[in-house]
């Protein structure tokens, strides 16, 4: 298959087209899209990424993730609202506390690998 070069002002052939209509029937739309990419930006914050890793051991009260954060309390609830929305975590109430644990046991094995990969 003849490819275009860049620069050239050549058209793609009708191999071309078909095959280029074919992959981008497979992308999703662009809601989909702009979804995704709001979840990864939750992830983008070395805050966040701590707090992932904190919990890949299991659940953990608010107090608990606060102290070994060592970051102030409302510092640490944005944090959590954040990787909430984006749905990375379950949070249960007990009392006046708060337990998080992580929504997909294997979501800091994926980052591990992502990273790995880069």
């Amino acid at each position: 298959m003849k490819s275009c070069e860049v620069g050239t002002g050549e058209k793609p052939n009708e191999d071309q087209i078909k095959r280029l209509k074919k992959i981008t029937s497979e992308i999703p739309d662009d809601d989909i899209l702009l979804q995704n990419a709001d979840t990864i930006k939750a992830l983008a914050d070395p805050t966040r990424l701590k707090i992932l890793h904190l919990l890949k051991c299991g659940e953990l009260c608010v107090c608990e993730i606060i102290t070994a954060m060592e970051k102030p309390q409302p510092t640490v609830s944005h944090h959590l609202n954040i990787l909430k929305k984006a749905g990375f975590l379950k949070w249960r109430k007990e009392g006046v506390w708060v337990h998080y644990s992580l929504s997909n046991p294997k979501i800091t094995e994926s980052l591990d690998e992502l990273i790995k990969n880069r």
